[in-house]
């Protein structure tokens, strides 16, 4: 996980970028023998019953998995592209309680992140919240690009986040943008999806220095619960177990060297450990 500063990152702090041009070449032959399905298929995938599910491959292993899920999956596809980069904008308070509340496990938490849709200009505005039970909702509302081209909240959403959390907007701040690229597949029953996010990048919005996640797959299955998985399957061959580490608490540690991390050392030496072997053969 090297320092990594793209000269096109570097005039603003909120300019997106798209760097799925080497993942693109790695695996357009893979990636093109899926069948499509188009966001509107997709979102009338409904499950109702939904486990999600998430697990941290190295991208050595992403062409056995997508070799094997071509017979049983889809793959989304939006204006001809296959890949999507994501860009997300973390808010937190001055001394970064939402971030310290995660690491040390408490629960009733939130996050709260503006993401942009980059092939598509949409943007939202989020809030993930963990109940006392472990329990993840989500809410959102559509903002226009603008606000997250400024990271500013306009009343609608000072309106959202006092009736979604125990803050106020005034009191949030940008600490934290991610950039990342997103492969989405559904599988052939409509009973599952699965998002595979990788090239992942991250900018301190306070220091404005840059760390890339080199090698890295973030995995989440979202399926019904009474249905067997074929990429857990796939999984499985590859011995791999449950197990993640939240984008926003992963560029935290990364990047703010003055916030706790020790409950976060075993899976960050466990991403040291997968981003080590990124060594690609198709």
């Amino acid at each position: 996980m090297d320092d990594c500063i793209p000269q096109k990152c570097i005039s603003t702090p909120i300019e997106l970028v798209d760097l799925s041009a080497k993942v693109k070449l790695l695996f357009a032959d893979l990636l093109t023998q899926f069948d499509p399905i188009s966001l509107h298929e997709m979102d009338n995938v409904q499950l109702m019953n939904r486990v999600d599910t998430k697990f941290l491959i190295g991208l050595n292993q992403l062409p056995f998995i997508l070799k094997n899920a071509v017979q049983h999956y889809r793959i989304v596809e939006i204006d001809g592209e296959r890949i999507s980069p994501y860009s997300s904008i973390y808010f937190d308070t001055e001394d970064a309680e939402m971030y310290t509340m995660h690491h040390n496990g408490k629960l009733n938490r939130y996050k709260i992140r503006m993401r942009s849709y980059v092939n598509s200009g949409d943007s939202f505005l989020e809030i993930k919240k963990k109940n006392n039970k472990g329990m993840t909702s989500k809410g959102r509302i559509k903002i226009d690009p603008k606000h997250f081209k400024s990271m500013e909240f306009h009343e609608t959403a000072n309106n959202f986040i006092a009736d979604e959390t125990s803050y106020k907007s005034g009191a949030l701040k940008p600490q934290l943008q991610n950039f990342f690229q997103r492969i989405t597949l559904v599988d052939k029953n409509e009973t599952e999806r699965v998002t595979l996010d990788i090239d992942l990048l991250y900018k301190d919005l306070h220091s404005n220095q840059f760390k890339s996640v080199d090698g890295l797959v973030i995995v989440e299955m979202k399926q019904d619960g009474a249905t067997k998985s074929h990429f857990r399957t796939y999984l499985n061959e590859l011995h791999v177990l449950p197990g993640s580490m939240s984008k926003y608490c992963l560029g935290m540690a990364l990047l703010k060297s003055d916030l706790k991390n020790n409950r976060f050392k075993t899976k960050l030496r466990k991403i040291n450990k997968i981003t080590a072997k990124n060594h690609v053969t198709i």
